[in-house]
């Protein structure tokens, strides 16, 4: 009975959907485990071989904690809103909802384009997914949830001296009966003092405006990544050296009236969580470094400007008092105050416009027009490059009242702090390299230096350390600690400074100019949000002609026929019915990718209830993802984002946990291998590489399908490619082949080294791709591809069969097992068990060949071995252990079966083998049981008659016995 993997596989995959075997109950006497993938976007290209290395991993964790006794809750869904989608549309003409809709279930799309589907891929590899709580984000009765969910952000406002959100209701009483001075909330920043009476007296409108300087969700006018090119925002991990990663269109700066959503006020407890939970530290660096806490002063710098003084259309001077401004500056050094010798604005900083003067107009409009090309990301990154306008406005330092030029310059952000720098060269090598760029112009000051004892000439002081302040008034012979309290004590006391917690941390902006995306439930009245009451959601995306931004520049949505309020029937009608009396105008941005995916492990706890996005109940047993696996690209988006939400909603009292993943498992990336063909400069000539020698050649990456194993190129393949290649000739090697070269890459289709999954399964069987990821190296490295692997781990699988059928049929016996039996299943059941708690999933694939290959040379065939070896191999290999499970006579799943117990007995050594040697020499080896006495073994070793033989008629003069390690006859 030979092993078939095809008929195997596909028996097990029907029985598995049929009986629903992997699908968890909300409510079970067993343990809880929920194990999470990082749901997958569905594009197009499907699944190649790297991208089920994580779902492996998970799936053998999950089938191993079902053999444990847990109720097991492994689900799967579809990040289906997105860009991508979107795009396809643009250029097809397809509506997006069909391209994400034939990318999971598969099919043919309107270009006749085969698109395999993710579902069905997912599907051949075997994962024990429960698909009954499958979620798709762009579905109606997903987004339904979302669009509440913001709704709630809309009515909360976040309380700093309770440390959580509570209902906006809450702060209009406080508003209503003491006004606002005393309200410790995080809000706008310059959020005006009103008394209640103040409050009470104001009209609707005014309430609603201020209330939104509250909200946790709120409309602002935001710097931008704006990419004209997509026709929408983009977030700083959507853009790759200032341009968009997707299609590659350049970005700029912009501002724009956006949503945004106060994530900074949550920026503690999300750096306090990150104590809590089992994560790598790389990530919780990255998500430290991202919120970016620093505690200093914030100092106020008094500018007077003379732009005042200039009319805007005649350029003529006018007599008009200089308008007085002030920059706010963050500080984490404040005991450096008296160094200060210049100031620097982010190009974008609203002061810039008022202060810079006529003579510099023309120069520092030209420099923020060259940094609004480049994004947040890209001028955080670049630290060699050195640009700058002077404005030709100065500060007035706050206790010298000396003049300090006030520059911009792109190194300073304008959402990070109060985008202003009070620039200390002598203590920070970046003004430092500043002020020596700009040295000897006019507006660059002499670098002051502050500290005792320490020479500037050559570098910046930037440590705390040993620091004796001079040169500073007051401060003089302070250390940092010192120093720093005392300079925030004097500028209190002169009104122009103040002690303060700073994030690098900023609200998020939560609008996309584009169609693909959850629609917001807001409609707009007298310019102001309102939002739709919960019992009228879903709001359904409308239908529109194309998905590009209107000829005025709206959003896709504006070109949208039914998309407006109807405040009295309450549901959406005609635009052009709008009327702004009781029909209104709806929101045109959508919301962003990471709506949908903030909140989905909820949903997955209770996927088909229609009233709530989950219900208590499920919330409250499944409470939190025990396991998630997926990509560390997502560090500082999605798993911050969803961090927030999941505090969000706890403070709301809905999840019953602060944090949403306990434990989180990066899976490294699957590397192509690609090939390359070597073609002589200015020819149609290809080279074999091993014939290049000092020839000029133009490497060339070609299709991985069209090279065997031994890398060996298909000429016929290659030459019917492409047509230029039709006519190629070729310089063989000596054996008369095309050899490509190989080079570890990136898997992509533009590199020609995808390998499918599909692929791999039809040919050899899922099975073997399951084990041949696990076994390419530890979960967590990158790890290049080498198809040429899979037949040693296909050759494994059908030797295990063998253990348990020849040509005739089934050949396992009721047999009592050996003790080496069972010390091969034994030495396997620890070592299985103790690597899959520890994520060390190669390390079993080893063991299992090493089982199988002990077994097979003990001809083992016992039941007693081979049932329990079965239960092992199932998490990695599930559908030839089921089979085997069924072949052996069993009529249920072997998913749920316990998972075989190890007993150290079997481990224990009873016998040593000694080595016996005669004047430090080894002669021979001897097996003597280890609770022998010296005096046994002695006696044992001298009537052997080998030993008679070496001694040959001599009494030895010395016997040396050390037992359990060494036998020596002397003499």
């Amino acid at each position: 009975m030979k092993y078939n993997p095809n008929e195997i596989d596909a028996k097990w995959q029907k029985y598995w959907a049929e009986n629903q075997t992997f699908a968890a109950k909300n409510n079970s006497e067993k343990p809880k485990h929920y194990v999470l993938d990082m749901f997958p976007y569905p594009s197009g290209a499907g699944l190649h071989v790297g991208h089920p290395l994580g779902y492996i991993a998970s799936d053998v964790y999950s089938r191993f904690k079902r053999h444990q006794g847990f109720n097991v809750l492994h689900p799967m869904g579809y990040d289906s809103f997105g860009l991508p989608a979107e795009q396809y549309a643009i250029q097809t003409g397809q509506r997006p909802e069909d391209t994400t809709r034939v990318n999971i279930d598969g099919g043919v799309d309107k270009e006749g384009k085969q698109i395999a589907g993710y579902r069905k891929q997912l599907d051949k590899i075997g994962f024990s997914f429960d698909w009954g709580r499958e979620v798709r984000t762009s579905n109606p009765d997903y987004y339904k949830h979302t669009q509440w969910i913001f709704i709630q952000l809309f009515n909360s406002w976040y309380c700093k001296k309770q440390g959580k959100a509570f209902d906006i209701s809450e702060l209009v009483v406080v508003f209503e009966e003491s006004g606002n001075e005393l309200v410790e909330a995080v809000c706008d920043d310059n959020v005006a003092i009103f008394t209640a009476d103040e409050w009470n007296s104001y009209s609707e409108d005014r309430k609603e405006q201020i209330l939104l300087q509250y909200r946790l969700t709120y409309l602002a006018e935001t710097e931008v990544n704006w990419c004209p090119g997509l026709g929408t925002v983009l977030a700083n991990d959507e853009i790759v050296n200032g341009v968009s990663e997707r299609g590659g269109f350049p970005v700029i700066r912009k501002k724009m009236t956006q949503w945004s959503m106060r994530i900074s006020a949550y920026a503690e407890r999300l750096l306090d969580g990150l104590n809590d939970i089992d994560w790598s530290e790389s990530i919780k660096e990255s998500q430290r470094n991202w919120i970016g806490k620093s505690v200093g002063a914030l100092v106020k710098f008094q500018v007077s400007s003379s732009k005042s003084q200039v009319d805007a259309e005649s350029g003529k001077t006018l007599n008009v008092k200089p308008e007085t401004n002030f920059i706010e500056v963050f500080t984490t050094r404040p005991d450096t105050i008296f160094g200060v010798t210049f100031m620097t604005l982010a190009p974008e900083h609203d002061l810039v416009a008022k202060i810079t003067t006529p003579e510099q107009k023309a120069e520092v409009e030209a420099y923020i027009e060259k940094t609004s090309k480049r994004s947040e990301r890209e001028r955080m990154a670049d630290v060699k490059t050195i640009s700058g306008a002077f404005t030709g406005a100065y500060a007035e330092h706050p206790f010298t009242k000396e003049p300090i030029p006030v520059w911009i310059g792109d190194y300073v952000l304008a959402g990070y702090g109060t985008g202003a720098v009070m620039a200390v060269p002598c203590g920070d090598e970046r003004d430092y390299a500043f002020a020596n760029f700009f040295k000897g112009q006019n507006g660059m000051q002499e670098i002051k230096n502050i500290f005792a004892n320490v020479d500037i000439s050559e570098a910046a002081y930037g440590s705390k350390d040993n620091v004796e302040i001079a040169n500073s008034d007051f401060l003089n012979g302070l250390n940092y600690k010192e120093g720093t309290k005392k300079a925030i004590e004097k500028l209190e006391e002169i009104g122009q400074g103040t002690g303060k917690t700073n994030y690098r941390l900023r609200d998020a902006v939560f609008s996309r100019q584009r169609y693909w995306g959850e629609p917001f439930p807001v409609y707009y009245v007298n310019g102001l949000p309102k939002m739709i009451d919960a019992q009228h959601l879903p709001i359904i995306l409308p239908e529109v002609e194309k998905y590009l931004p209107t000829e005025d520049g709206l959003p896709p949505l504006g070109n949208a026929a039914v998309w407006a309020w109807d405040t009295k029937q309450n549901k959406v009608v005609n635009t052009d019915l709008v009327d702004n009396v009781s029909i209104f105008p709806l929101e045109l941005n959508t919301m962003p990718g990471w709506a949908g995916s903030s909140w989905y492990w909820m949903r997955y706890m209770d996927a088909h209830n229609e009233n709530e996005f989950a219900s208590k109940e499920a919330l409250k047993y499944w409470e939190s993802v025990d396991l998630y696996i997926g990509g560390s690209e997502h560090a500082t988006g999605h798993l911050l984002y969803s961090r927030f939400w999941n505090k969000f909603l706890k403070d709301k009292g809905l999840a019953p946990t602060e944090e949403p993943f306990k434990k989180l498992i990066n899976q490294g990336m699957i590397l192509g291998t690609t090939a390359y063909v070597y073609r002589l400069e200015g020819t149609n000539t290809f080279v074999s590489k091993n014939k290049i020698a000092d020839q000029k050649v133009q490497p060339i990456r070609v299709d991985v399908n069209f090279v065997n194993s031994s890398d060996e190129l298909n000429i016929e393949k290659f030459k019917a490619w492409r047509e230029d290649f039709n006519t190629a000739e070729f310089i063989f090697d000596e054996n008369g082949k095309y050899i490509v070269g190989r080079e570890v890459e990136k898997m992509s289709k533009s590199y020609y080294n995808v390998v499918t999954p599909d692929d791999i399964c039809a040919e050899y069987g899922a099975d073997t791709l399951r084990l041949y990821e696990m076994f390419l190296g530890p979960l967590e490295q990158a790890k290049p591809w080498n198809t040429a692997g899979i037949s040693g781990v296909f050759g494994f699988l059908k030797k295990l069969w063998r253990l348990y059928f020849d040509d005739n049929g089934l050949i396992v016996n009721n047999d009592e097992p050996t003790k080496d039996n069972l010390k091969s299943l034994h030495k396997t059941i620890k070592k299985v068990a103790e690597d899959i708690e520890n994520f060390s999933f190669n390390s079993s694939v080893s063991q299992f060949m090493i089982c199988v290959n002990e077994l097979s040379s003990q001809n083992c065939h016992s039941r007693a071995i081979l049932e329990p070896l079965a239960i092992l191999v199932s998490p990695y290999a599930p559908h030839i252990a089921e089979e085997l499970w069924s072949q052996l006579g069993h009529t249920t799943s072997i998913s749920d079966v316990a998972f075989p117990i190890f007993e150290e007995k079997h481990l224990v050594e009873t016998n040593k083998e000694y080595p016996v040697s005669f004047n430090g020499k080894m002669r021979f080896t001897i097996e003597l049981p280890l609770d022998l006495t010296k005096e046994q073994i002695e006696e044992i070793v001298m009537k052997d008659e080998r030993t008679q033989k070496q001694l040959d008629g001599r009494t030895p003069n010395k016997v040396i016995i050390v037992p359990g390690k060494i036998i020596n006859l002397v003499g």
